[in-house]
């Protein structure tokens, strides 16, 4: 049996020509990040209910009120009677702590500055499964963890977007690995 390479079909770029990108910031190092990473991100965050005071009004919420509504939105996200444990709840209140940091402002992700409305768009995403492979990663892993926020962080930050890749490495490695 010979073993060859997968073919990777050609990708087809952006059009900028016609794409609004003059208000687009372009600079996130490694990171890829489109404007459809947003668009999803400010829809739930840009929601009334979740919204402090908008303009100098005041009939908005205060700030444990949209921590209580950020946490429940997770939490419903992640279907949170499934997981109920301390080590969730640690991580729905990273999570709501992000959501809560001014979208202008830098978080370090990885040993990299990324811009807290990426890492709130990876976190808004997180679903029941994610919360599962962050578990399971955290339980396998038997390295000394120096800072354990910041490795939380990266982790529930990365979850959206190794997690179907590590499970199909996995499923490899007992299939043909012979593990």
């Amino acid at each position: 049996m010979k073993i060859k390479l997968q073919e990777v079909p050609k990708s087809y770029s952006n059009k900028t020509d016609i794409n609004k990108t003059e208000y687009s910031e372009t600079d996130y190092s490694d990171t890829e990040f489109n404007e459809t990473d947003l668009s999803e991100t400010e829809k739930i965050l840009s929601n009334p209910i979740l919204s402090a005071e908008v303009e100098g009004h005041s009939d908005g919420m205060d700030a444990i009120g949209k921590m209580d509504a950020y946490r429940e939105l997770i939490r419903e996200r992640i279907e949170y009677p499934c997981h109920k444990s301390k080590e969730v709840d640690e991580l729905v209140e990273l999570v709501v702590e992000v959501l809560m940091m001014p979208d202008d402002s830098t978080l370090r992700i990885a040993g990299v500055e990324k811009p807290v409305t990426l890492v709130k768009s990876h976190f808004i995403k997180l679903d029941y499964s994610h919360i599962e492979y962050v578990l399971f990663s955290l339980q396998k892993n038997t390295a000394k963890v120096g800072n354990i926020k910041a490795y939380l962080l990266t982790t529930l930050y990365n979850a959206t977007m190794t997690m179907n890749h590590y499970y199909q490495a996995e499923v490899n490695h007992d299939l043909y690995g012979g593990g």
